[in-house]
Formats: C-alpha cells, structure tokens, sequence
C-alpha cells in the first residue's frame, strides 16, 4: 500500500462553507490521511492510502454530491 497525494479540479463549488462541510466528511473517509478543498482555487488536494483508489474516488464523490449537488471533480 502506498500513500499518494494527488490534487484535482473542482466544477462549481459555489461557497467556502460547503467547501469545509466537504472538507471535514471526507477528512472522515477510510483511507484518507489528508483533505483540503480549497474554495477560492477550485480545488480538491487528497492524500490517501491507494489501496482501494475506486472505492475511495466513490465515497468522496458520495461527500461532495451530499453537500453540494451541482459540484463536481473529475479524478483522472
């Protein structure tokens, strides 16, 4: 298992509150060491164990949809 720090384009995120509400749940998600959703860049910087890439990718996608429906990112 390695650790990876990966950072990814955020579509529509329109507050810096959703934007720590999305923070602090995905903080939360197995497999996740680090997480900051930068509001003002758009930005999404995770850093996780790869272990279950997909799954994780999910869930995270899971956190952001619960918070802000129109919101999206795009893992590569």
């Amino acid at each position: 298992m390695a650790t990876v720090k990966k950072t990814f384009e955020m579509e529509d995120l329109d507050c810096a509150n959703c934007a720590g509400k999305m923070q602090d749940a995905i903080s939360k998600l197995e497999g996740v060491i680090s997480c900051d959703v930068n509001f003002m860049m758009q930005k999404l910087t995770l850093e996780y164990d790869d272990a279950n890439e997909k799954k994780l990718f999910k869930d995270v996608k899971k956190c952001i949809k619960k918070v802000e429906p129109d919101c999206s990112v795009e893992f590569d």
